[in-house]
């Protein structure tokens, strides 16, 4: 059953760049942290929205990669070097946050630095959290039960779409 239609997602990415902007105005970077493949279509999508306003703020985007399966089996690694992210604000983005774990875990290769500040954005929170995690923007937030999946497909840039089975 689709949830959100492309419309809908377009409209939920601008109010999710005005709400990061607004909370990070006077910053002179930030930094968006996709995880993994899902996670760095959003923070590109979020970019583009942030480049459109036309603001003093420098947007840099990089890759966090970890095996949500089994996070502590494999490094998790990041795009850019720890330097990078020393006194800056990282927010790092998802497409869908059930229990927290992913966006938990993937918070490891920053506590090796001080970042100015740390924030999360995902697509779409199902409330589930069994980790410590805040979610501090999102898309939807929807109730589920543990064995309906959420899908967010933004494969094709033309027909974006949020899904329940």
């Amino acid at each position: 059953m689709k949830v959100l239609d492309h419309r809908t997602i377009v409209q939920k990415l601008k109010r999710l760049a005005i709400e990061i902007l607004e909370n990070n105005y006077e910053e002179k970077e930030i930094l968006l942290a996709g995880i993994n493949n899902s996670g760095m279509t959003l923070a590109r999508m979020i970019r583009d929205e942030l480049e459109k306003m036309d603001i003093p703020v420098i947007i840099s985007i990089t890759n966090i990669r970890l095996n949500p399966a089994e996070p502590v089996q494999n490094e998790i690694s990041i795009g850019v070097p720890a330097s990078d992210i020393e006194k800056k604000v990282v927010i790092l983005v998802d497409d869908v946050a059930n229990t927290g774990r992913t966006l938990f875990y993937a918070w490891k290769p920053f506590m090796e630095v001080v970042p100015k500040k740390v924030e999360t954005v995902v697509f779409v929170d199902r409330m589930h959290k069994s980790f410590p995690v805040k979610i501090d923007y999102y898309g939807l937030s929807l109730a589920t039960t543990l064995k309906e999946n959420i899908k967010v497909d933004l494969k094709d840039p033309e027909d974006l779409a949020v899904y329940l089975n």
